[in-house]
């Protein structure tokens, strides 16, 4: 059999195309593909928009991959073993595919599904990850504000609507990054009101991008629909 083409897991950083790495961005140059979230109503997807700051989208092959936003396993199952096998009939013909993510590759990314997947489904290939800067410290250098010193414990904690759970994440650390925080946002607000930290938290949407939006006074979001792209620090 001829050679399987490598696929590499790219992280381009967390918005602004200068965060991007050395090697990531030679990965970019040398791979004739490059796979990409693509968003079905047709806005550009993120790190895409980070990458065309490097490549010729011209003279690449842009393979645009809708990734199912359904809770139905079935049809998630399908669309995923459909997506993987799009990747797979470019890596079959020797073709190293680059998959580009926002942030980091292995930390909350859609690149950690598709890896498992080809791994089980195409065990030939050769998978390989290259990291990036996350949102996650990205947004600390925005702030000025250290996540984590000497001995103090941070946590990344994808908001969801426990209540009691979110509030025992910032009681049990030091300092609590929440992801995915826009959905909750007033539910958050409530608890740091009742934990009176609410001088102690900051919301940033799209850190380091020309789009970033940065919130010191968080009662400012009371009723706010913020982007997907939002965070919350929490720092005691």
């Amino acid at each position: 059999m001829s050679r399987v083409g490598t696929l590499y897991g790219l992280g381009v950083g967390p918005g602004d195309p200068e965060l991007i790495t050395v090697k990531a961005f030679r990965v970019l140059k040398e791979s004739p593909v490059i796979a990409y979230p693509k968003k079905r109503s047709g806005s550009k997807s993120y790190a895409l928009q980070i990458t065309e700051a490097y490549v010729n989208t011209q003279e690449k092959e842009m393979l645009g991959l809708v990734f199912p936003m359904t809770k139905d396993k079935v049809t998630l199952e399908r669309q995923w073993a459909k997506t993987v096998e799009t990747v797979w009939e470019q890596l079959s013909q020797g073709r190293d595919v680059a998959f580009v993510t926002e942030g980091d590759p292995m930390l909350y990314s859609t690149f950690i599904h598709m890896m498992r997947l080809m791994k089980e489904l195409h065990p030939e290939v050769t998978v390989k990850s290259v990291p990036g800067i996350s949102s996650v410290t990205a947004v600390a250098s925005q702030l000025g504000l250290p996540l984590a010193d000497g001995d103090e414990q941070t946590a990344i904690i994808p908001a969801t609507e426990d209540y009691e759970a979110m509030r025992k994440a910032i009681e049990e650390h030091d300092c609590v990054i929440f992801i995915k925080v826009a959905k909750v946002l007033d539910m958050m607000l409530m608890i740091l009101r009742d934990l009176q930290l609410l001088d102690n938290a900051a919301v940033v949407t799209k850190a380091t991008s020309s789009e970033e939006m940065i919130w010191r006074d968080v009662t400012e979001l009371e009723g706010a629909e913020l982007e997907y792209l939002t965070l919350m620090v929490v720092r005691k």
